[in-house]
């Protein structure tokens, strides 16, 4: 029997002291956040990815949309007929499917690029929001030979054109992180002046510190009140330092309303922010309400479509997440379960509860193990414990370098099941 909460001697707050919520609290914001997955761009850009199928690319779609995600990045038609091909089997896909995620498209501030995003818009009915970027620190114009003018008069021409157009337009500034902050004014007000609806704040080579990221955030959203306008902010973060899901926490207590992510963090170098860690992170603060159960499939399709390994130690959704030989660890969880409380088996030897992501605990077996792993084992199997099983499989456990597989365990139980015959 599963006792539930009530019948629990203790309540969940007296079992789990949150120093998370002690002194200083991340407060939950006070608008909803919305999540664009940039899976199917961005993400492509790793050097060690394969482009997945269409067809691979549909069912991650599908599970997008099951995730709560808001806006999925399906392409940039710019880059070539491969690229309108697919996403314009996308945009369809969305209509036929009546999915909820909305679609946008990436395009460099060149009216040529976004030419075939309102072709694609045009043939399907759906509406596409244009993602339109250019790089904005000083490195990026020494390296291009940019004015400041320049990047002004492709802004004002790729903006206006998309806006004439139909399309809704968020202005993507590449490497915002490393700009200043005259140039950023200038960028930001000249697009918003020309009809732009959003402000992206691009950490594009992984600098920011979540202190960097936050600055950003609040000095945009000043240039966007001085406006006048409602224009909303994204951001949009890489991994180089580590830092990807944390920055992006902070630009979201800053006030950025949309935030981006891949799954599994794939993308350019080592990656963007993965939006398998970001969902859960947030879910576990209480700041959004999304069902997670989805969340390996999610990385799983990805993984394989992609041809990206999951690690086995990768947080909430590698093959280990919620798996453990040690003896110690595993005594706590099994003695959770004996009390017949899920709840407290999924939780008191992890920060993460296995079941929001449809997962569950398992105890294995191995050189770290004790006996009870052992009795857990065959008991979960419908094996009676006998102490000639229990030592048998512990003794073998102890004589190996890794943990024993559920082969290894059957052929020590059905050697001595032959020992007792003979």
């Amino acid at each position: 029997m599963v006792l539930t909460c009530k019948e629990r001697p203790m309540n969940e707050r007296e079992l789990i002291h949150d120093w998370n919520e002690a002194g200083e609290r991340w407060e939950k914001p006070a608008f909803p956040i919305q999540f664009d997955d940039e899976t199917l761009r961005d993400g492509l850009q790793s050097p060690s990815v394969k482009s997945p199928s269409i067809e691979r690319k549909i069912e991650l779609l599908h599970l997008m949309d099951r995730l709560g995600i808001d806006t999925a990045d399906i392409g940039l038609p710019g880059a070539g007929p491969h690229v309108v091909r697919d996403v314009t089997r996308l945009a369809q896909e969305i209509v036929s499917a009546k999915l909820r995620v909305a679609a946008n498209c990436a395009a460099r501030t060149m009216v040529r690029d976004i030419e075939p995003v309102v072709e694609v818009t045009q043939k399907t009915g759906l509406p596409i929001e244009v993602c339109t970027f250019i790089g904005s620190s000083p490195i990026r114009q020494y390296a291009e030979n940019w004015t400041e003018e320049t990047m002004l008069q492709h802004t004002r021409e790729a903006v206006t054109y998309a806006v004439k157009n139909g399309l809704t337009v968020m202005y993507v500034t590449e490497d915002t992180v490393r700009a200043k902050p005259s140039t950023l004014r200038a960028l930001f007000l000249t697009a918003i002046e020309c009809g732009a609806k959003r402000l992206c704040l691009c950490d594009t080579v992984g600098h920011a510190t979540p202190t960097g990221a936050a600055n950003l955030v609040r000095f945009a959203a000043q240039v966007v009140r001085e406006s006048g306008a409602d224009v909303g902010l994204d951001w949009h973060g890489h991994s180089d330092r580590g830092l990807a899901v944390i920055n992006t926490i902070a630009a979201i207590r800053a006030g950025a309303t949309r935030v981006h992510a891949c799954a599994l963090g794939i993308g350019e170098r080592v990656g963007n922010t993965p939006m398998d860690q970001l969902l859960v992170n947030l879910k576990l603060l209480g700041w959004i309400g999304n069902d997670l159960a989805v969340l390996p499939e999610y990385c799983q399709k990805t993984s394989e479509g992609t041809g990206v390994a999951i690690p086995v130690n990768y947080p909430v959704v590698g093959a280990d997440a919620f798996r453990t030989g040690t003896g110690v660890h595993a005594a706590a969880v099994i003695k959770a379960f004996r009390k017949g409380d899920h709840w407290l088996a999924d939780r008191v030897y992890s920060g993460v509860p296995a079941e929001m992501v449809g997962r569950h605990q398992e105890i294995e077996v191995g050189p770290m193990s004790g006996e009870s792993n052992v009795v857990y084992w065959l008991e979960s199997r419908k094996i009676t414990p006998t102490p000639e099983r229990v030592q048998a499989v512990f003794q073998r456990a102890k004589s190996v370098d890794g943990v024993l597989s559920e082969s290894d365990i059957r052929a020590v139980l059905a050697a001595l099941a032959e020992t007792k015959v003979s």
